[in-house]
Formats: C-alpha cells, structure tokens, sequence
C-alpha cells in the first residue's frame, strides 16, 4: 500500500482543507460517536460550506452489521464520494466496513461477497491513542451477536488526522487502556511469526515512544498526548503487517466477562504470557527457531531499556501495577468459558505453541490474586 498522508491539524486546519481540494472531495460521510461534540473539528465541520456534510453515528460502541448496512444506504442516498471517520476504533471499524460493502449487491449478505474495488476516499482522525484502527486492514463488528472480522488492504484509510487535542478530555482509565493496548500492539508485533524487518522498526519506534512520554501523557502534557498518538500509529502499522498474537486471543472474553476495556485485557494477559513464553522457548513454532526468538526477547528488552528479557517482562507488568488497573473477580466457572474462548486462528501468529491447558493456566495466573 501507499505511504498514509498524515493530516495534522492541532493548530488549524488548513492542511485538511488542502488535503480534501486535493482529492476533490464534495459529499462528505462523516461517520463519528458521541464524543464528536465536544471536539474542537466540530466546528471545522460546521462551518464548511463547499462541501455537503452527511451525519452518521448510528451504531454501538461494538457496531452491529446492520448499522453499516445503514450506513452504506445513506452513502449511496446522498452520492458520497468521501468518508471520514472521527472517533474510536468502533467508529473507524463502521467507516472500513462502509466503505468495502460500498458497490457490492446489496441483496446477499455483504460478508459473504467478495470485496468490490471502488474509489470512495477514507480518511480517520483517532481520538484515542491506543487502537491503531486508522493504520490498519482489519475490523470489527457483530453479526446476530458474533464477532466478525473483516480484513482488506483496501479499507485502510489514504490520510489520518492526527488532532492531539482530542485526546485532553478522555478519562483518566480510558487514557491508561488505550496507551496499554498499543504498546501490547507493538511488542506482539515484534514477536510474532510474521514479523518483519519493517515492522519490527515500527514497533521499536511505538515502544520508545510509548516508555519515554507515558508519564507526561498522563499528565495531560501537549508533547507527552502528540507523542502518544504517533505511538499507536506506529503500533497499528506494525500489527497491520503481523496481526497479533496470544495475548489479544486470551484478551476478548475478560472484556466481555468482567466489563472492563479491551487494553486492560490485554496489558494482563500480555504480563503472564510474557514471562511464560520467556521461560519456554523449547517450545518454539516460529520457524527461524528457537535461537531467533531468543533473540528476539533479548532485542525487546534493549529497546526498553532492560539488561535482560526477564527484567523487561517484569518491568510490564510493574507498569500495569503502578497505573492502578484492578484485576477481576473470577467464578470459579469462568475458567472453563475463559479458556474454551480462545480463537485458534491468532494462536498461529504466537512463536511459542500454547495448548488448551497452558492456556487454562495462564488465565489461572492472570486472574489468581483475585481467586
């Protein structure tokens, strides 16, 4: 794919005007969630008089098919040839999916189609820094209450607004997930059995990023916020070309079970994986070997700036600690749900093979101070 074009409108918007005169925008789909109203690219949007402007937000924060359906109905009612979405993963997921089913056959179910090649623009503006949705070819949504998700090179947005403003009135916990979530992004990345010399750079980048401004980013600090969003940027490049691994498979269902946020979920299990996978390299399946993944643990620490990878997968999970984030109270029960919920299809993207009792195990680690 071609290079994003990176839109940076913190201190105006005249690059996102060229940006849209350049690509000849005229009928806007702008799909957003509820926080849009309390963004400054509000009033940018009002006060557009060249192009037309067409409201969506329509859907759930775990978007329904039908809502895209929707969604795809009202672009084709009003010939827009251009979509942006503002907001979280959610509302970027609605705007990649609007914009694939857009030209199939709106008769048969459009995930059972093939995708159809149009020339609809789309363009993100995130307004956490966490999901990496704007960087990506994957996305999510639910049809008849099961997870669907949607992978084509074509749905990755041309341009992302980067409007790190947007990121100074998200809660406290919202601001602590999301951060945790890219930085699980970036070190699954790097060690996953399809990584890459070029995502390898990316998830390197995310992590100094991420381990240099986590403080004044939390702060609320300018820097600290434009130094955040690029991170998950970056992360989001790295698992568009590796996807992730074992720690987002174990993640989803302590999100759906116990209600807390998907980077919550995923910094947990990422800090009883981690340590796991250290001490098991035997049980490598990447196919450049055990060597190589040792290696590999060995260059994450570096980049954190840890001696060794021991030290590294400690100082993760110290990280966890000290933002404060609770681990969950398991019924005894839930570990037959927990570890039945695991999909095998991101366990093929893990260097190291977990079976379905390692996997019972890690749950019982990642849940045990609570048991």
């Amino acid at each position: 794919m071609s290079e994003q074009t990176l839109i940076d409108v913190t201190n105006g918007y005249e690059k996102l005007n060229e940006y849209l005169q350049m690509i000849d925008a005229k009928s806007i789909l702008l799909v957003h969630d509820d926080a849009f109203k309390y963004l400054k690219i509000k009033q940018y949007f009002e006060t557009i008089r060249s192009m037309q402007i067409i409201h969506f937000c329509d859907f759930n924060p775990n978007p329904q098919y039908e809502s895209v359906v929707k969604g795809v109905n009202i672009l084709c009612e009003h010939n827009c040839d251009t979509i942006i979405a503002v907001g979280g993963g959610s509302a970027i997921d609605v705007a990649k999916c609007i914009k694939l089913f857009f030209g199939m056959d709106n008769g048969v179910n459009f995930l059972e189609q093939q995708t159809v090649p149009n020339n609809i623009n789309l363009i993100a503006m995130p307004t956490t820094a966490g999901t990496g949705s704007e960087a990506t070819r994957f996305a999510v949504i639910y049809y008849h209450g099961e997870k669907q998700s949607v992978s084509d090179y074509s749905c990755i947005p041309s341009a992302v607004i980067m409007d790190y403003s947007s990121l100074e009135t998200l809660p406290i916990y919202q601001k602590k997930s999301t951060m945790l979530d890219a930085f699980c992004h970036a070190v699954e990345a790097f060690w996953s059995v399809n990584s890459t010399e070029e995502s390898k750079h990316y998830s390197k980048e995310a992590i100094h990023l991420i381990m240099d401004n986590m403080t004044s980013y939390l702060k609320n600090d300018k820097n600290g916020n434009r130094n955040m969003m690029k991170a998950a940027n970056l992360a989001g490049k790295a698992i568009n070309i590796t996807q992730t691994t074992a720690g987002h498979a174990m993640c989803y269902k302590l999100t759906s079970l116990y209600g807390i946020s998907h980077g919550h979920a995923a910094a947990l299990c990422l800090s009883k994986l981690w340590p796991y996978m250290i001490n098991n390299t035997d049980k490598c399946v990447d196919l450049r070997g055990e060597k190589y993944l040792k290696s590999i643990f060995k260059d994450l620490a570096h980049e954190m700036g840890k001696k060794d990878p021991q030290d590294a997968a400690f100082e993760f999970d110290q990280i966890i600690k000290c933002l404060d984030l609770p681990v969950p109270r398991p019924k005894s029960s839930d570990f037959e749900i927990l570890k039945k919920s695991v999909n095998p299809t991101r366990l093929k993207n893990n260097p190291i093979k977990l079976t379905i009792e390692t996997i019972d195990y890690l749950y019982h680690e990642i849940l045990k101070e609570q048991i």
